[in-house]
């Protein structure tokens, strides 16, 4: 296997569940500031929607999506289970993950690019400066809802899964691009420095 890997929250989920599970792939660095993830070289050959990370399978074919990558490699490397080791546990994982994704990570994400980010992606894909601020006080609703939902050390509770590293990879990133955790939030703040405490945090 070989990784597409570059700077960012998306590649991060990537690097910090192989290095949860103890996996080493090679990787290539793709310069996205520089724009390489965006010329032929990359859109042609490796990943036509032209983001990272990609994985490359032995066979020579290309996974994309942090989601489907996680996914393949905990088919291939069931141990330590971070998406589950039952249906129920897997299902449990993989619905925290959507609607972190979709309620903190998506709208943190535009709001970051739309503003602050306008410079670099402006001219690569359709940007809305005036969305900025209601994406960034939708990712801000989206985690003050689930600082209420918090029930145990992690996301989905007693487990540790690809829920928390999804999270963390953008929470982590927002608190670099002027959307840091809130500091009355309490139970999410607790669960960042847990995060942050681990060895995959600072390997990724």
């Amino acid at each position: 296997m070989k990784l597409y890997n570059s700077v960012g929250p998306n590649p991060r989920v990537v690097t910090m569940f192989l290095a949860e599970k103890g996996l080493s792939v090679p990787a290539v660095h793709i310069d996205i500031m520089k724009g390489e993830n965006r010329q032929e070289a990359y859109v042609g050959g490796v990943n036509p929607t032209g983001t990272t990370p990609a994985l490359e399978l032995d066979d020579g074919s290309v996974l994309t999506e942090i989601t489907a990558i996680c996914e393949y490699l905990e088919e291939r490397q069931p141990s330590p289970a971070l998406i589950g080791s039952t249906p129920e546990e897997r299902a449990a994982t993989r619905m925290w993950a959507r609607r972190v994704d979709l309620k903190i990570c998506e709208p943190l994400t535009n709001g970051f690019r739309f503003a602050e980010g306008l410079g670099m992606f402006k001219d690569r894909f359709r940007c809305l400066p005036e969305a900025a601020p209601g994406l960034k006080a939708t990712a801000r609703d989206g985690l003050e809802w689930l600082e209420g939902q918090l029930k145990g050390p992690w996301i989905a509770g007693d487990r540790f899964t690809l829920a928390d590293i999804l999270l963390f990879a953008f929470v982590d990133f927002g608190a670099a691009v002027g959307q840091p955790l809130d500091p009355a939030w309490a139970k999410l703040n607790d669960w960042y420095g847990r995060m942050k405490a681990r060895p995959s945090a600072a390997q990724s």
